[in-house]
């Protein structure tokens, strides 16, 4: 049943909880390269409004689904269902144009151009004034509290200013669904701690985020719900409060999992690699260490 409440559709479940309409739905995504299977009849819903963690190991077929809602790749069956109805994905334009926005692992910025300039490359027509611009995109920066200046090249940026540079580009075409994939591989401490702020802003704001991560210790800082996949197929779905830490693994892999580092015996070969007394400046002191084969 469904029940109006403001301009968010409802759902009735079963046991009586309410919970909103998916934005998005992939529905039985199955997607061939050649002879590898990287996808094989994945299902997956976005809601308006919470962080949904996808999960899984290399290979498990999490950014490749993606990529497919994003328009980077084309399903070889399967449909996507945006706000309750079918759509066709052809392209990223076409997906930005759903309200689909997508933070890749490398970022597709320009280093030669402004962040001004990066954030309205294609999305602007006729003549510019790109000083105006760059008021707008300040506000935009301010508006979230992104320490981001609009008119600094993306080369002189650090790489968390640069990641808060690819949100304001989604911030500034009206995403409402947000995936971000891997997104503090190369991020400080501090860095991380001020992405998770943004993503509980614009969790806040409505906005549906995909978060693809390996750092399994980062979920219960900013996660909801998750989806777990394993070789390309989807395994289960459920609120991550309902989820031990030791399940989500043996879901990942297929198996319990005793030791998080079990000891490898193996034959130690001839030295083939030695540092010795190794300085690079304040950072780095009379290091030394060797590696052998095996």
């Amino acid at each position: 049943m469904t029940v109006p409440f403001g301009t968010v559709n409802f759902i009735r479940k079963g046991d009586g909880e309410i919970m909103n309409e998916p934005v998005i739905e992939l529905k039985h995504i199955t997607k061939r390269f050649a002879k590898v299977l990287a996808n094989d009849d994945v299902s997956i819903t976005i809601h308006k409004g919470e962080v949904v963690a996808l999960l899984g190991e290399n290979g498990a077929g999490k950014s490749t689904i993606m990529k497919i809602l994003y328009g980077l790749y084309h399903a070889t069956s399967g449909e996507i269902w945006i706000d309750g109805k079918e759509r066709k994905i052809a392209t990223p334009k076409e997906a930005m144009d759903a309200g689909i926005s997508m933070i890749q692992q490398h970022f597709s910025l320009v280093p030669a151009h402004t962040v001004t300039e990066n954030i309205i490359l294609g999305n602007c027509k006729g003549k510019l004034d790109i000083k105006k611009k760059e008021k707008e995109i300040q506000a935009l920066a301010e508006q979230y509290g992104f320490q981001v200046p609009a008119g600094e090249y993306v080369k002189n940026l650090s790489v968390g200013t640069q990641q808060k540079v690819e949100i304001l580009k989604a911030l500034y075409l009206n995403a409402r669904v947000l995936i971000m994939d891997e997104p503090t591989s190369a991020l400080t401490s501090r860095e991380i701690d001020e992405l998770f702020n943004i993503i509980r802003k614009l969790k806040s704001q409505g906005c549906g985020i995909v978060y693809i991560s390996h750092r399994l210790e980062e979920l219960a800082h900013i996660t909801d719900r998750v989806t777990i996949m394993r070789d390309g197929h989807y395994i289960t779905e459920g609120n991550f409060t309902d989820f031990t830490m030791d399940e989500i693994i043996a879901n990942m892999v297929g198996r319990e999992i005793k030791e998080k580092f079990p000891h490898v015996e193996c034959e130690k070969g001839k030295k083939v690699f030695e540092v010795k007394n190794l300085n690079a400046g304040r950072l780095v002191r009379d290091i030394n260490f060797s590696l052998y084969e095996g």
